[in-house]
């Protein structure tokens, strides 16, 4: 009996011990049953899965790579999916890129760090646990986690630059080289946990080539035109699987008609290389991404003011979707500063009901207004990481509250009220 016991519990300690391993997120090859996911496609303007029409209701944390490099913020990751799984989000937009800056996945041009493509697998497998789908932004504008200013600085220090200038990134052969290498690398890793490729991978619900693209030095738009024109369609030739967007944000540019130009904030909003019509017409492109930030915008502008005008801001782009692009609209970043005069936290609710009603309305009437991401979340903890848009959503029950009811009419939209009574009772009590 006693010899009996020690094996039971040498077991016992050996299970605990791959338990522990596998709850933080470990890289032993597990090969666990996952919940089925089928890919996102693309109808007109609608998204479909299996046939019916899907609705994002998601959220940015831009963070996931970055915390599940290291042991000791990995828990993060797993609290983040499951807060946005209780209230019935639907996709997470992350960053899938970091170059040379720390804990960088492209540590310099084609050479990676194993450890930080680890923590990405990690992020990708963890999503599916909690049944959510990742957006997944490739490169970035701003020099936050490198940027295109990295990309530059490689190729300047090597000799081959053409220009030291910033939007060089979009126009200089060798830095498109750079970038299609990083790309070709990413779409074709294969998970060291799920032995899934990328490319292959159905909880990823699409690819993102560039966090807000501006090219300022050629304000017609050809250059980032063209530079969108090949990136989408290098990835397509390797990735047919998954949508992509280009991750604009929404300034309507000079091959507009004025009534369009009308609608930005301000003529200069024109002048930035960027042209939401013509960028997002482009066929390798699957749907457009639009952001709302009335702060940065209407500097001094009146609460009401803001809600007004934004109000016209996604109306418009969605009229853009249903009539003009044929293709569905997300508005992949929305947020309301906490540094504005006599900010209250309800201002966040109604600007958010604002944004969420007129998504509600468009899918209602099967239009093109698909989701819209807030802009950001977070959990405990995580201070360093935050801005003035920063929300933890558990500290803000009507925030919480008002998320879920979007997650609760969109997906009622989806199956039914039956069916969401009955499946879905968790979340819409």
């Amino acid at each position: 009996m006693a010899a009996s016991n020690g094996v039971f519990y040498h077991i016992l300690g050996l299970a605990t011990c791959v338990a522990f391993i596998y709850l933080s997120f470990g890289d032993i090859d597990f090969h666990f049953p996952e919940p089925k996911m089928s890919f996102v496609a693309r109808n007109g303007t609608q998204f479909v899965v299996d046939g019916k029409s899907f609705y994002v209701n998601g959220w940015n944390s831009y963070w996931l790579m970055d915390q599940a490099v290291e042991e000791h913020s990995r828990p993060r990751v797993r609290l983040m999916f499951q807060t946005g799984a209780k209230m019935g989000l639907t996709v997470c937009r992350t960053w899938a890129f970091n170059d040379g800056t720390y804990n960088a996945l492209q540590v310099s041009p084609g050479h990676f760090d194993e450890r930080v493509f680890k923590a990405l697998d990690r992020v990708i497998v963890e999503a599916q646990r909690h049944g959510i789908r990742l957006l997944l932004s490739l490169a970035n504008n701003l020099e936050h986690y490198g940027g295109k200013t990295q990309y530059v600085k490689w190729a300047w220090e090597e000799g081959i630059g053409l220009s030291s200038s910033n939007d060089s990134f979009f126009f200089d052969p060798s830095i498109r080289s750079y970038f299609k290498i990083y790309l070709k690398t990413l779409l074709t890793r294969k998970n060291h946990l799920s032995g899934i490729q990328y490319k292959d991978d159905p909880a990823i619900f699409a690819w993102e080539l560039m966090n807000e693209p501006r090219c300022m030095s050629d304000a017609s738009g050809d250059t980032l035109q063209d530079w969108i024109e090949e990136m989408a369609g290098y990835v397509k030739s390797i990735d047919k699987k998954h949508l992509l967007t280009v991750g604009l944000e929404g300034f309507y540019g000079p091959t507009c008609p004025p009534e369009k130009l009308a609608v930005n904030p301000g003529e200069w909003f024109s002048t930035l290389g960027s042209d939401f019509i013509r960028n997002s017409k482009i066929s390798a492109i699957d749907f457009a991404s639009v952001h709302v930030y009335p702060d940065s915008w209407l500097v001094n502008a009146e609460l009401n003011e803001k809600i007004k005008y934004i109000s016209k801001w996604v109306i418009s782009h969605i009229e853009d979707g249903d009539t003009e692009l044929k293709k569905p609209v997300l508005f992949t970043e929305f947020g309301l500063s906490n540094r504005n005069k006599d900010f209250d936290h309800s201002h966040r609710d109604m600007f958010y009901k604002s944004v969420f009603d007129i998504i509600y309305d468009s899918a209602k009437k099967n239009g093109a207004g698909a989701g819209a991401f807030v802009w950001q979340f977070m959990v405990d903890g995580m201070e360093e990481y935050n801005d003035d848009f920063g929300i933890i959503p558990d500290q803000r029950p009507s925030m919480y509250r008002l998320i879920k009811d979007q997650s609760c009419r969109l997906a009622v939209l989806r199956h039914g009220q039956d069916t969401v009574k009955r499946n879905f009772n968790k979340i819409c009590d």
